[in-house]
C-alpha cells in the first residue's frame, strides 16, 4: 500500500510538471501574439513528457553508469533515435482529437514536428543534467557522511584509547603516599590534556626517609606522557637509601640525554625526607623553586641545575633544609604558577606564596586543598598547563 500511494504521489507530481511546462509554452505564444489552442498544447506535453520518460527510464541502464563524455553521447543517441516515433504517436493522437485545423495526418505531422521535438529535446537535456547533479550530490554527501561517520568512529577509538593512557598514567602515581612521622605530604595532580607531562612520587627509603619526586616534561599530550613514564621509572631504579638527590639527578640526566628526542628536556627536584636528621636534602633540576614556610613567612629557595636530557656532563648540586615544626615545603609545577585568569593574569609564584603563608597553620592536606581552590577559582578551573602541587609539612 505505501509502495502504491508513493508511485501514485510521484505520478501526479510529474503531471504537475509537464502541465507547468504546457502553460509556460502557452504564455510563450500568447506573449508573441500567436493563437493558442490549450488542448493541443495540453496533449502534447503530457503526450510527449509521459512517453519520453517511460522509454528514457526503460532504457537508463544503457547509457546512466557510463563515464563522461560516453554517458551523455549514449543519451543524446538515444534521444535522438526515440523523439521521432514519439512525436508521430503523439501528433497522432492530437490530430485524431481533432484539437488543431482539419487537414491530413501526414502534413499535420511534417507542418508541425519542429517545435514539439525542439522542446522534448531541451527538457530531457536539462533532467538528464540536473538528475545527474542530483546523484552526484547525493554521492558526495554519502562520501561526507562515511567520512564523518569514519572521522567520529576514530575519535572515539582516540578517546578511549587516552582514556586507558590516563588510568594507566593515573596508576604509576602513588595511590597512597607514604607517610613518615613528624611530617605529613600531600599532593594534587591536574592534567590539562587526557594526559600529562607532570609527575610527582613519594616512596619508601628504609624506615627512616622518604624519596621525594616531581617533574614536569616540556610539553603536554601523549609524548609528554610517554617521557613521563620513562623518567619516573629511571627514578625508582636509581632511588635507594645510599643514593644522594645529585648523584641520582646526574644518573637521569645521562640516560636522559642519551635517549630523549630532539627539543625535548625535563625539569625535576628530587628530595630525601629524613625523620631522624629532620631535614630535607634535594637537588633541583631546572624545576621551579619551592617555596619554603617558616614561622609565618615565605622563602623561596634558591639554586639548582640545568634542565634534564640537555647537558650530558652538568654536575649537580644538592641543598639540605632543616624543618621545624610547623614548616611547609611546596613543590609544584608551572601549571600552578601560570594559571591565568580572563585576562590573562598569571596566579604568579608571589600569590601562591601569599596564599601559603594564609593557610600555612593547617595539615599538608589542607594546605593543599586550600592553594588548589585559590588557583582553580582564580582560572575559572581552565588550567592551560598540567598542574601539580606537592606539600611537605612538618608537625
Amino acid at each position: 500500500m505505501n509502495v502504491n500511494r508513493a508511485w501514485f504521489s510521484r505520478f501526479i507530481q510529474l503531471q504537475s510538471l509537464f502541465l507547468s511546462a504546457a502553460a509556460i509554452v502557452a504564455a510563450v505564444f500568447w506573449a508573441n501574439g500567436q493563437q493558442v489552442s490549450p488542448v493541443t498544447i495540453t496533449v502534447y506535453a503530457l503526450m510527449l513528457g509521459n512517453l519520453t520518460r517511460f522509454l528514457m527510464e526503460h532504457l537508463r541502464p544503457i547509457f546512466w553508469n557510463r563515464p563522461f563524455p560516453w554517458n551523455w553521447l549514449l543519451f543524446a543517441l538515444i534521444l535522438l533515435f526515440l523523439l521521432p516515433p514519439i512525436y508521430v504517436v503523439s501528433a497522432t493522437v492530437v490530430w485524431w482529437l481533432g484539437a488543431s485545423s482539419p487537414q491530413p495526418l501526414w502534413q499535420y505531422i511534417v507542418n508541425g514536428w519542429r517545435f514539439p521535438i525542439l522542446v522534448s529535446s531541451v527538457y530531457c537535456v536539462l533532467v538528464y543534467a540536473y538528475r545527474k547533479a542530483s546523484e552526484r550530490l547525493k554521492q558526495r554527501n554519502l562520501e561526507l557522511q562515511r567520512t564523518v561517520e569514519l572521522g567520529t568512529a576514530r575519535l572515539e577509538l582516540q578517546e578511549q584509547e587516552l582514556k586507558r593512557a590516563r588510568e594507566i598514567q593515573q596508576s604509576l602515581l602513588p595511590k597512597e603516599i607514604p607517610q613518615l612521622a613528624g611530617f605529613e605530604i600531600a599532593a594534587a595532580w591536574n592534567p590539562a590534556l587526557a594526559v600529562s607531562g607532570d609527575y610527582f612520587d613519594v616512596f619508601k627509603l628504609g624506615d627512616h626517609r622518604l624519596g621525594v619526586c616531581i617533574a614536569d616534561v616540556a610539553g603536554k599530550g601523549v609524548a609528554a606522557a610517554l617521557l613521563m613514564a620513562n623518567v619516573q621509572a629511571a627514578v625508582r631504579a636509581f632511588a635507594s637509601e645510599s643514593e644522594q638527590p645529585a648523584a641520582l639527578c646526574s644518573k637521569v640526566n645521562q640516560l636522559l640525554c642519551g635517549n630523549i628526542a630532539s627539543g625535548r628536556f625535563v625539569t625535576l627536584i628530587y628530595g630525601v625526607l629524613d625523620k631522624e636528621g629532620q631535614t630535607f636534602v634535594y637537588c633541583n633540576a631546572g624545576h621551579l623553586c619551592p617555596i619554603f614556610i617558616s614561622a609565618g613567612k615565605s622563602v623561596t629557595l634558591d639554586g639548582g641545575g640545568a634542565v634534564l636530557g640537555v647537558f650530558s656532563s652538568w654536575q649537580y648540586d644538592q641543598v639540605q633544609i632543616e624543618l621545624q615544626r610547623g614548616d611547609r615545603i611546596l613543590l609544584f609545577t608551572d601549571g600552578i604558577s601560570e594559571a591565568s585568569d580572563a585576562k590573562e593574569v598569571e596566579f604568579g609564584e608571589a600569590q601562591l606564596a601569599t596564599v601559603a603563608q594564609r593557610n600555612s597553620s593547617g595539615n599538608a592536606v589542607e594546605l593543599n586543598a586550600a592553594i588548589m581552590s585559590e588557583v582553580d577559582e582564580f582560572c575559572g578551573s581552565r588550567f592551560n598547563d598540567d598542574a601539580t602541587l606537592l606539600v611537605i609539612a612538618a608537625q
